[in-house]
This record gives C-alpha cells, structure tokens and sequence, in this order.
C-alpha cells in the first residue's frame, strides 16, 4: 500500500461544518475532514473526464472513492512547526484543576489510561486539542478561528428586508436573520493523507498536481474554502505515530486511541456509542469489533470516552447525510493485556474500526504511549532575529510578501474605520452617488485633487447639504471631514506606526518610497470615502 501525504495552506476561511452551535450559527471542526478532501478529489476526477455524474457500477470508481480496503482519505490535522502531522489529544490525559495550557509555561499530564496514581487530587481533562512528540517533549497546538458575522439578503434586492406578517397568509415575510460562521482562520497549515494502491497512487498525485488551488468546505462563493496544495510525497511506509510497532508490543495492558471519530453499529444494525466496561458484560460493539481482526477475547479495564454526532453532506443529492452517534477522537480504551504480533498490529491499524474509513473514521493506535506522567511545553517562538537576503532575487520576493502584508493591515484599518463612521443629516442620494463616482475616477491615479476640486464648485443646494450633514461622532460637517481627509490622507489613520511590515531585513511602511510613489495612502483615503458614501445610501433605501 502507498501513502500519499501533502499540505493544505488556508488561504480563506474554511467552514467544515460541525454539529455544534445554535441554528443560527455554523461551527467548523478543528480540522478538515477525510470526506471533504475525497470530495474535492471527485471533482477533479469528474472533471478530468468531463463527468456530469459518477457511474457507480465503475470498479474504477468505486475502488479510489468508495471502497475503504483500497483507499483511505484521512483527516488533514494541524501541521506542527517542526513538519510534522500533529494528533489529537487522548481523553486519558489529565491535569490539575488549576494548571492552564499557555503560550508560556509548562504543565504536568498525568495519563489515567495507565495509572491513576494518588499525585493529581483535583483533576481535569486538558482539553480539546492537538499534540505532537518534538524530541523528548510533547507539545500542543490549537487551530486559529475566526468568526464572521452574515445576515440574510434578498437575491434580486442585494440587501436584507425588513420581516413583515401578510395580513392574508399570516405569513412571515422579509429576509434578516443573523447568521454567526466560526471557520477555521486562514494562514494555517494542515496534513493531508491519502491511503491507497500502489497501482492508484500515480492517478492520485496526478489529480493532486492539477493546480495548487483548491476549494473546500461550504460558503464558497462568500469567500470561504480556498486552500493551496503543496509538498506532494509518497511513501512506502508510514506510521501515523512515531513509535515502532516493535516498541508498542509488551506492556501492561492493551489500549486502543482513536486518532479520528469511529462509527459503530450494534448487533441489531442500530448505530450505537457504547464504552467497554469491567463491570457491565453487555455486547459492545467494539468488541466485537475487535475480535473479528484480531480473532482473540478481550477483557475491558476502563475507558476514557466522548460521544459526538457526525454527518455529511452529499451533493448529488443535494442534502446532509443523516446525523449519528460517534466515538469521538481521542477516546482511549484499555483492556486486559493480549498476546499480539507486530502483523496483527500494522493489520489493525492500517484497516481502522467501524465505517466510513473510506472519509478517515475510525483510525486507532495500539499502545501509543507509556509515561504516566510528563511536561507538555508551550509552542516554541520563533527567533526574532531577520536574516539578510543577499541574492537579488530573494530580496525581490521578500518586497512583494511585505507589500502584500501591508495592503492586507490596510484592508483591516479600512474595514474598521467603515464599521464606525456613519453619515447623519438629509442629503441626497444623487450628491452621494456623484461624490462615490468621481472618488473612483480618482483612485486609478490616488489623486485627490479630482474630489477636492468636485467639493470647491459645489452648486449652492448641494453644498448646503455636504455642510449640513455630519460624520462620525464628531461636530465636523462631512464636508469638512472630507476636505481634511483629501488634503491630509494620513488623518483617518490613529497609528501609522503599527502599519509597519518586516520580511527578514526589508522593510514596508505608509510613510516608505514604496507607498509614497504608488499613493498608496491616498487610494485608500478614496476607497474610504467611496465606502461611507454607499454605506449612506445602503442605508437610505
């Protein structure tokens, strides 16, 4: 069997919609799922052939997307600063009550799947997060989220109207309802994983190296879901942990770690989340499960669990898949110690439990660790010091990732700024319309002179309403406030200091030769003004 592992870079937002969350609001997972990523890859495959529809009677077909004994889409977790994919935090990891994970300081875990010990008295899940080995330590990592804020607009209006009841149907009617995304935030970077045939991993790469862009998740078209791919490798054989099997053989007990959700059913065919316990001999799913492959008894100790709800999305038919029960990640389960082989270890960890392995459920991890207690450390810093760039090149490529970054604090001044300037008092529409067309005139070349030269010759009515009006909290007319934005743009802006970007020894500012001969102020003085006039009139419809 091949691996085939590669880099998924947020450039946007990404929602992988969770269950979590009110009705108004879409969480996404900490991670993106197996299901998601096989989805992108049918797209590619459909596209490539110039596919309207899968033809599921197609072994082909069948064996790359829907048969998990040939290929396996896994979960993309966080990547870890040394490059490596990290995994999720197991259940039976406890801290004190009063110990908190920080950017800065160490705390004890103690691993309760192995001894319980009497050194923890008031004790704590550590909480929801990745962990990866970095030589002697263990570390933790935690996803980056943002969270946007959408309300519901009329299609052919553009805009939300107001929720009204028909007198006739009794009927609500209007659009208006707030909607909360909390998304993965963009500028991460997470590890894909593609298990399958020798005979398929060329096919794969080849549909992986068709671009470097793609798309993920849902809300698409509202600016979320683009990723880029990169570092495209196979391998020949690859371990989700870094233990050797031979090292996980003898211990004390035999313990399963979910590194992903399983999916189970009971003997009844119901789906079914039920632990393994010493003191209930009910037939457990798991069990059962587990004695299919490894074909011996088993004699439940204790366990460490959490249940959660998964689902789907299927776009042929348009709909989500329907919602059921899961062990959730990092679920740890001990048994009595067994009697196994490295080959029936690597057979239960390659092939995973329960279903939907094909989308990434159900991966485990036999006997992963065996210290009891130990220190996780906080996320090394990166070095402060800035390497010199000598070669032309290098210093070239480091100017346009500033330049990129600056425009990018600028947008975020710019979108702060709109959020908390308003204009109060009677002005028309057409003075306002006139206004936001000729600052886009002007914003081809950032020269102000075109606007301030529009205020000067003002005819006397439409002066009298740019005089009358205000902006802001201020006593300043919006006449006024516009003059003085034109004739000094660096006004709007409170601390021009903190508009400052450094790759390794370039530096770019507001106040360089860079922003000075492209008027990089003044176009965004003019995008500003162009932004609050149609704010205003959004508002006046």
């Amino acid at each position: 069997m091949k691996i085939i592992t590669f880099s998924l870079h947020t450039q946007q937002p990404l929602l992988a919609t969770s269950f979590q969350g009110d009705p108004n609001s879409d969480v996404s997972y900490s991670f993106i799922p197996g299901s998601m990523i096989r989805g992108a890859i049918i797209g590619r495959y459909m596209k490539q052939h110039q596919l309207s529809e899968l033809d599921l009677s197609n072994d082909t077909v069948k064996h790359l997307f829907f048969d998990a004994k040939s290929t396996r889409y896994l979960n993309a977790y966080l990547l870890s600063q040394d490059g490596n994919r990290t995994l999720p935090v197991p259940r039976s990891w406890f801290k004190d009550k009063d110990a908190e994970v920080t950017d800065d300081s160490t705390i004890w875990v103690y691993d309760f799947s192995l001894d319980r010990g009497d050194d923890l008295e008031n004790s704590k899940f550590v909480g929801e997060y990745f962990c990866t080995e970095e030589g002697s330590c263990v570390r933790f990592y935690k996803e980056k989220r943002r969270i946007n804020i959408h309300n519901q607009r009329d299609r052919k209006q553009g805009r939300s109207t107001q929720i009204k009841r028909d007198p006739q149907t009794k009927q609500l009617k209007g659009e208006g309802e707030i909607f909360r995304y909390e998304a993965i935030d963009a500028g991460q970077t997470f590890q894909a994983v593609i298990l399958c045939k020798e005979a398929d991993a060329a096919f794969l790469k080849k549909l992986l190296h068709k671009s470097q862009d793609l798309w993920l998740g849902g809300s698409q078209s509202a600016g979320y879901g683009h990723t880029k791919i990169s570092e495209i490798n196979c391998h020949d054989a690859w371990d989700e942990v870094s233990i050797p099997i031979e090292d996980r053989i003898d211990r004390e007990s035999f313990t399963i770690t979910l590194l992903s959700d399983m999916v189970l059913r009971d003997e009844w065919g119901q789906y079914a989340v039920i632990p393994p316990s010493a003191q209930h001999q009910v037939p457990v799913p798991l069990i059962e499960e587990l004695k299919k492959i490894l074909g011996v008894e088993l004699q439940s100790k204790r366990s460490f669990t959490s249940s959660t709800l998964v689902g789907g999305f299927n776009r042929k038919w348009g709909l989500p898949l329907p919602q059921v029960p899961a062990f959730t990640a990092g679920s740890v389960f001990v048994f009595e110690n067994i009697s196994l082989t490295s080959e029936q270890i690597q057979q239960l960890e390659t092939q995973g439990i329960g279903e939907r392995r094909v989308e990434g459920f159900g991966r485990v991890v036999v006997n992963w660790l065996e210290e009891n207690h130990f220190q996780v450390y906080p996320k090394p810093t990166k070095s402060t010091s800035q390497p010199t760039l000598k070669q032309e090149t290098s210093r070239t490529l480091a100017a346009h990732m500033a330049e990129r970054l600056l425009h990018k604090k600028l947008e975020q001044l710019l979108q702060k700024q709109i959020g908390r300037l308003a204009i109060q008092g009677n002005i028309s529409n057409s003075q306002l319309s006139r206004l936001q067309l000729v600052a886009r005139q002007a914003l081809a070349t950032g020269n102000c002179d075109l606007v301030l030269s529009l205020l000067d010759n003002l005819p006397a009515n439409a002066k009298g309403q740019f005089e009358k009006a205000k902006i802001g909290t201020g006593k300043d007319s919006l006449k006024q406030k516009l003059d003085e934005w034109l004739r000094t743009p660096m006004s709007w802006i409170s601390n021009p200091q903190d508009l400052t970007v450094k790759i390794a020894d370039i530096e770019r500012s507001i106040t360089d030769e860079f922003a000075i001969n492209n008027k990089l102020v003044e176009k965004y003085t003019l995008r500003l003004i162009m932004a609050v006039a149609k704010k205003a009139m959004k508002e006046e419809i």
